[in-house]
């Protein structure tokens, strides 16, 4: 289904299309149940006998796209029925992220985000930074730098943290704002979102890709064939991704309280839980492009490969450029790695809430939604 057609309005119940036929998908489904014990979406769904837009947004963030059932379901294409769980609810997902993206005047931007205008970005901040050493000396752009200091002596501290400490805190309240409106129309009690022990079931489920393992045997990417590829290459790609960002938080911990300058020796804290982020955000991202683009294409939203594409590029590049740099620190190619480094960082920051990045953030909120309807329901049964 285009894009185009998923944003009309198809009447009025639903506000797009795509809702409207994931509410025919999910009637069905409910009649049917054959793939309640798959995951999360259809239990969940198994609540409802009627479905608003924020049900349908709720059930689709559930989704892992685990494609079991479009394997195992009888009604799926080429039966009449057309039963296209993944595909149908990968496109309902990201007409959410677009829905709730603050603020309105960017939502566009997934319309947009490829990777050719996250490496425009990433390319641009690297010019301005490379005209900003250029101007303060430009003798210091290609000469050799070692030692507590060496990357301030291109940009100053205090430049490099307002500038990206500013795109840092934008992009965190953008994400914060986004999900708090997707929180609301899903229906769910503001206090509800903080309940401690559904938290604490969303982080296991989350933390352990539960649902991306079609109940058990395995994701279905390019054939009906189970395997945890994907899983495996999504553990890559977000603990790579935590262990930068661990990284980064020590360093910042090193700089004002112990007052040590980055960079740091190869032994350090910093560097050791940099260079195993880098690393994983080498083989998880280059695992999951290569299973997108083997998985069958009945089940993909291909309107928004190009953003799915360009988060995994950027989380790619983020790390080849730091690696590089790492490697490099100490010869004269330490100037232009350094503002390479810095213009994909502020990129894929400045991206982070208009693309795929904010996936994972609704899809724990989903699951946070998800551990307390079941904790309501195992309550309300043992009280009956």
């Amino acid at each position: 289904m285009p894009a185009s057609d998923t944003m009309l309005a198809a009447d009025p119940v639903h506000a797009t299309n795509a809702l409207k036929e994931a509410d025919r998908l999910m009637t069905v489904c409910n009649s049917c149940r054959y793939c309640e014990g798959l995951c999360a979406v259809f239990p969940a769904m198994e609540m409802r006998r009627s479905f608003s837009d924020g049900d349908l947004n709720y059930l689709a963030n559930l989704c892992h796209s685990c494609g079991a059932c479009y394997y195992d379901c009888q009604f799926s294409p080429p039966h009449e029925f057309d039963i296209n769980v993944p595909r149908n609810l990968a496109v309902v997902r990201a007409d959410s992220y677009r829905a709730y993206a603050w603020p309105a005047a960017l939502r566009p931007m997934f319309d947009r985000n490829g990777l050719a205008i996250s490496l425009v970005a990433a390319l641009s901040v690297a010019a301005f930074i490379l005209g900003f050493i250029a101007w303060h000396d430009p003798a210091v752009l290609f000469g050799t730098h070692t030692g507590p200091g060496a990357f301030y002596r291109l940009m100053p501290h205090n430049a490099m943290a307002a500038l990206f400490g500013g795109v840092f805190l934008y992009a965190i309240v953008a994400l914060v704002l986004g999900v708090c409106a997707f929180w609301r129309d899903i229906g769910a009690p503001g206090a509800e979102i903080a309940d401690p022990p559904s938290l604490w079931q969303a982080i296991k489920d989350a933390g352990q890709l539960r649902y991306l393992d079609g109940g058990g045997v395995g994701c279905m990417n390019e054939s009906e064939k189970p395997d945890d590829n994907r899983r495996l290459y999504h553990h890559f790609t977000f603990y790579g991704f935590m262990l930068c960002f661990a990284a980064t938080s020590v360093a910042t911990l090193y700089h004002y309280l112990l007052g040590r300058e980055a960079p740091y020796p190869i032994w350090d804290l910093p560097v050791l839980l940099g260079t195993a982020g880098g690393v994983g955000l080498i083989v998880g991202p280059i695992g999951l492009l290569a299973a997108k683009f083997r998985r069958e294409k009945a089940m993909q939203d291909e309107a928004r490969f190009g953003m799915d594409v360009a988060f995994l590029g950027m989380l790619f590049l983020t790390s080849l450029t730091g690696l590089a740099l790492l490697a490099l620190r100490a010869t004269p190619a330490m100037g232009v790695l350094l503002a390479l480094h810095l213009g994909v960082v502020f990129a894929l920051f400045f991206t982070m809430p208009y693309g795929k990045f904010v996936h994972g953030i609704y899809r724990f909120v989903a699951l946070v939604r998800y551990a307390k309807e079941r904790r309501t329901l195992a309550a309300g049964a043992a009280e009956a």
